[in-house]
C-alpha cells in the first residue's frame, strides 16, 4: 500500500490538529459562523496548525428541502467567503453546500474545503450519497467524482465526507456502493485520512463506528481523524465523539459526547486529548434524550416545557428529562385525576414534583368528563368505561394541556413510549397531543432501565412509580397487560420486527408464541395512521417511527 511508505517517512514533521465539534442550528448562518470563529480562535490559542469542523457545518445538517431555496445556498456561500477572507494563521477544513456549475445532474454538492490565509487550497465533493433511513441526499446533491489526496504542510491528506468512509470491503459483508473513496485516496498517496461527518446517533452505534475506523487506520497504516456534528436537529440527534486513531489503529484522541468540545491531535506523536464520554449505553441514551429535548425546545423558539403527569413511569421520566434539559424553573407539570385515578398516584406525583423541585398543578377532569357524557347522551349511552369513554378522557386531558401550552407559551411534551406507539396503545388528540414526543423511540423495558440509572445514587423517581403495574387508568382496575403481552415479550417482538426487519416466521423461530407474534404485527400494521399524526420524536434506535420509516397508511398487504 502507498499509505505504508508515506506513513514511515513523516517522522519529525509536526502538525497540531483541532477536532472541533459544534452544535449548529439549521439555517442560522450568523450564529453558526460565530461558533466556528470562536473555535478557531481557541485553536489558534493552543498553537494548532489546522482545525477541522463537521459536515455542512455552516448551514447545519440536515437542511432537507431548504436546499431548494436559492437564497439559502447563497447565504451559506457568503458566510464561507467571509470565513475565508477573515481567518488568518491557521488552516480550516469545514463542510458547506456548493453549487454544481454543470448542465446536468442535481444543482448542488455536499462539499468540504480547506482554506488558509485567505485562499481555498482544496475542495472535495461527497461521493457516496446515502438514501436509507433518515438520509435522502441523492434528492438534493450530485455525487462527486474525484478521489485525489492533496498536500498540506507536508502531509498528503485524504479528505472525505461522512458516508465516503462507510464502504470498506474488509468491514462490511455487503457494501452499498461499488467504489471506496478511502481506498482510492490511499492509492493516490494519502498518509492522513480526515473524515468530516454528520453521523446520526443511535444506541450502540459508537462501538460499531470505532471498530470500523480502527480497522481502516490499521489496514492502511495511516492516522484517521473523524469530526462529527453534535446536537439535535428535529428528530435526528448527533452525539459528537470526534475521534483520532493512530496508524496502528489505536484511539488517541476523543471529544465528549452530547456537548460542544474540542480535542487536539499531534501528527508527530500521534497522541491527543481523550475526553470522558457516557459510561454505558443506558447513560448514553439518557444523555441523548436530554440533549435532544433541549435543542428541539430552544431551536423551535421556546424556553419552557409542559408535561402532563399521570403517576406512571413514562410521564415521570419525561418530566425528569425536561428538568435536566431546561432547568426546573422552565418546566410546568399538570396532574389531571379522574374517578378512576388510584390514591397512590396522587401521592406519587406530589413526591416526584418535590424530588424534581418543580411545582405541581392539579386539574381534576371528573366533572368535565361527566358533562361530556351528559351532552352526548342523546347519541349514545353507557360508554364511560368503553373505548369511546376512555378516549374522551384522554382527549379532555389533551385539550387542557394544549390550552395551557397556548396560554403560557410552553411546548407540550407527549409522554408515550415506543412500545405503545408501535401497537397503537395511545389516543389520537389525547395522550398523543404535543409538540415533541420525547420517549417515542424508547421501548418500555428501556424506560425502566433508564429510571433505575437515574435512581442509582438517590431516589429521584419514586420507587412506587417504578414498581406499580402500568395502567392507563381510564376504567376501574385497568392494567396494560389486560390488552397487551408483557412488555418484555412485546419489546422483543417489536425489535425483531421493526429494527431487525424480520418476518413473522423468523420471529417465531426465535421462540415466540406464533399467535402473539402475528397479533403484534397486525397491530403495528393497523396503526400506521396514528403514527403519521404523532408529534416528532427523538430518534435513538436503528429504526424509529419518523421520516426514516416510510410505510403507506392505506394498503392491503398481509404478511403470510
Amino acid at each position: 500500500m502507498l499509505g505504508r511508505g508515506f506513513a514511515t517517512n513523516l517522522k519529525g514533521i509536526t502538525m497540531k490538529i483541532a477536532l472541533a465539534q459544534i452544535n449548529p442550528t439549521i439555517g442560522d448562518f450568523a450564529r453558526n459562523t460565530q461558533k466556528i470563529m470562536a473555535a478557531i480562535e481557541r485553536a489558534k490559542g493552543l498553537s494548532c496548525d489546522l482545525i477541522v469542523f463537521s459536515e455542512l457545518v455552516i448551514s447545519g445538517y440536515p437542511p432537507r428541502d431548504l436546499l431548494e431555496k436559492r437564497d439559502f445556498i447563497q447565504a451559506n456561500l457568503i458566510h464561507l467567503q467571509n470565513l475565508v477572507t477573515s481567518i488568518k494563521g491557521i488552516g480550516v477544513i469545514c463542510g458547506l453546500v456548493d453549487e454544481n456549475p454543470g448542465k446536468e445532474g442535481n444543482l448542488h454538492y455536499n462539499s468540504a474545503v480547506l482554506f488558509d490565509n485567505g485562499k481555498i487550497l482544496h475542495q472535495v465533493h461527497k461521493r457516496l450519497l446515502p438514501t436509507y433511513d433518515v438520509f435522502d441526499e441523492r434528492r438534493y446533491f450530485e455525487p462527486g467524482t474525484e478521489y485525489s489526496s492533496f498536500l498540506y504542510k507536508d502531509r498528503r491528506i485524504g479528505l472525505s465526507i461522512c458516508e465516503d468512509i462507510w464502504n470498506d470491503k474488509d468491514f462490511f459483508s455487503r457494501r452499498r456502493y461499488p467504489v471506496d473513496p478511502v481506498e482510492r485516496m490511499i492509492k493516490e498517496g494519502a498518509n492522513l485520512l480526515i473524515n468530516i461527518a454528520a453521523s446520526p446517533y443511535y444506541v450502540t452505534k459508537r462501538e460499531f463506528k470505532w471498530d470500523m475506523f480502527q480497522g481502516i487506520a490499521k489496514k492502511y497504516n495511516v492516522p484517521l481523524l473523524y469530526v462529527n456534528q453534535v446536537g439535535g436537529n428535529d428528530s435526528v440527534l448527533f452525539d459528537g465523539i470526534s475521534l483520532a486513531f493512530d496508524s496502528k489503529g489505536q484511539m488517541c484522541a476523543r471529544a465528549r459526547d452530547f456537548e460542544e468540545d474540542m480535542a487536539i491531535f499531534d501528527t508527530n506523536t500521534q497522541k491527543g486529548d481523550i475526553h470522558p464520554i457516557s459510561e454505558s449505553d443506558t447513560q448514553s441514551l439518557l444523555n441523548a434524550l436530554i440533549m435532544g429535548t433541549r435543542d428541539y425546545v430552544r431551536k423551535c423558539g421556546f424556553s419552557k416545557a409542559l408535561v402532563g403527569l399521570s403517576g406512571g413511569i413514562d410521564s415521570a421520566l419525561t418530566a425528569y428529562i425536561a428538568v435536566q434539559a431546561l432547568g426546573r424553573e422552565n418546566v410546568i407539570v399538570i396532574f389531571m385525576p379522574s374517578q378512576y385515578t388510584a390514591q397512590e398516584n396522587f401521592e406519587d406525583t406530589e413526591k416526584l414534583a418535590r424530588n424534581l423541585g418543580i411545582k405541581l398543578f392539579q386539574i381534576p377532569i371528573q366533572g368535565i368528563f361527566g358533562k361530556f357524557l351528559e351532552e352526548l347522551s342523546p347519541l349514545f349511552q353507557d360508554v364511560a368505561t368503553e373505548v369511546t369513554g376512555q378516549n374522551i378522557q384522554a382527549r379532555i386531558r389533551g385539550t387542557i394541556l394544549m390550552g395551557i401550552s397556548n396560554k403560557f407559551g410552553c411546548l407540550l411534551l407527549s409522554t408515550g413510549n415506543k412500545s405503545e406507539l408501535a401497537v397503537g396503545y395511545c389516543t389520537l388528540y389525547g395522550d398523543m397531543s404535543g409538540g415533541l414526543a420525547v420517549i417515542s423511540d424508547v421501548p418500555k423495558t428501556m424506560v425502566y432501565r433508564i429510571t433505575r440509572l437515574i435512581n442509582k445514587e438517590q431516589e429521584v423517581i419514586p420507587e412506587t412509580i417504578i414498581q406499580k403495574p402500568p395502567s392507563a387508568e381510564l376504567k376501574p382496575d385497568q392494567l396494560d397487560q389486560d390488552d397487551l403481552p408483557s412488555y418484555e415479550l412485546l419489546d422483543g417482538i417489536l425489535k425483531a420486527f421493526i429494527e431487525d426487519k424480520k418476518a413473522a416466521e423468523e420471529i417465531i423461530d426465535l421462540g415466540y408464541e406464533p399467535s402473539i407474534v402475528k397479533d403484534v404485527i397486525r397491530r403495528v400494521d393497523q396503526n400506521e395512521y396514528k403514527r403519521h399524526q404523532a408529534p416528532p420524536g427523538l430518534k435513538v434506535t436503528t429504526k424509529s417511527f419518523g421520516y426514516g420509516r416510510r410505510y403507506p397508511i392505506a394498503h392491503k398487504y398481509i404478511p403470510t
